[in-house]
């Protein structure tokens, strides 16, 4: 039988940013770890996700999930094993899926963990490709911007977790046209090169509208949004007629103090008949199955590709976390615990 461990890491916010996250907003704080009570199962962490929405949930404002509560461990997806269980359906080194990150073990309820397995895939694509940031991308794409074979689709952060995954499942799914930004010339090179995206640009080379004017010349039916402001105005321009527009994240404004100036052009939205959604992935939970099945069958033959950037150990989870909102990461960031 295992020895259970004493005492555990997690990182907590202290302190709710202005603007910017720094350091100084978090503490990585070592607390006891209790048997698991009736029902729940002890999980030593092997792999966490910090994802873009975290930095919304960092301030004490109403929004669609609650805050990060001051002085408390932070949650997010995790991968983990069973070290002690006190839960029907679960023994010690069964491997699974919950939402308890940002520390070294979790106590976890039953019901909130599910059993995934290391054999299909490596356990860390469960937080990406075939993760909430793979099924964001697929029920995006395919159900809220009703995306159909020929549109010409234009992805904003396509080289994340999110952006890479739309673009290629676009493409598998018969798109005339893909593209995509990026935030280094590298990461277009990647795009273009290894995903199969048709055009992609740097947007810090120059104004967002002129270079998708150029990559899209017929302009796009599906705009599936990661970063708002620029992006989203240049989008508007570059709209066809009865373009679809998923609305998913808008990083570019997540740390700014000041309301953004774009988009200015949202009148053409009424001309045009863009439809504009705003999407939360749990909406399409609905998906999954269909999700799982068909996005994992691509990831065995090859025919979709995923990245994957890892930092190494807890201490490193505020940074890995900075480094996201940075745009430092290619495909999904995870924290590697293991």
């Amino acid at each position: 039988m295992t020895t259970l461990p004493e005492s555990g890491r997690a990182w907590h916010l202290v302190r709710r940013p202005q603007g910017w996250p720094v350091p100084e907003d978090f503490a990585l704080r070592e607390a006891p770890v209790p048997a698991p009570a009736e029902g729940r199962v002890l999980v030593r962490n092997l792999y966490f996700s910090v994802d873009p929405y975290m930095r919304g949930r960092m301030n004490d404002v109403k929004s669609y999930t609650p805050p990060f509560a001051l002085d408390e461990p932070m949650t997010g997806g995790a991968i983990g094993q069973v070290v002690a269980s006190e839960a029907e359906g679960f023994a010690e080194g069964d491997y699974v899926l919950h939402f308890a990150g940002w520390r070294e073990y979790a106590s976890v309820p039953a019901q909130h963990a599910t059993k995934v397995d290391p054999d299909a895939a490596p356990l860390s694509a469960y937080l990406g490709v075939l993760g909430m940031t793979g099924l964001t991308a697929y029920a995006g794409l395919l159900r809220v911007a009703a995306f159909k074979e020929g549109d010409a689709v234009f992805v904003s952060g396509a080289a994340g977790a999110v952006g890479s995954e739309v673009g290629q499942i676009a493409k598998l799914k018969g798109a005339s046209r893909v593209i995509g930004s990026a935030g280094s010339d590298e990461k277009v090179a990647w795009l273009v090169d290894e995903l199969g995206f048709d055009a992609a640009f740097n947007y810090k080379n120059g104004p967002v509208a002129e270079q998708l004017k150029q990559a899209a010349p017929d302009g796009i039916d599906v705009y599936f949004d990661n970063v708002g402001a620029e992006h989203l105005e240049a989008a508007i321009s570059r709209a066809n007629v009865h373009a679809r527009f998923a609305i998913c994240g808008m990083i570019a404004q997540y740390n700014v103090t000041e309301p953004p100036a774009a988009p200015r052009n949202l009148a053409q939205v009424i001309g045009k008949r863009i439809r504009l959604e705003g999407m939360l992935v749990q909406d399409h939970a609905d998906l999954q199955g269909e999700f799982v099945k068909e996005v994992s069958a691509w990831v065995r033959d090859g025919s979709l590709k995923y990245r994957e950037t890892f930092a190494d150990g807890i201490d490193n989870g505020v940074e890995a976390f900075l480094g996201l909102l940075r745009g430092e990461n290619t495909g999904k960031m995870i924290v590697d615990l293991a």
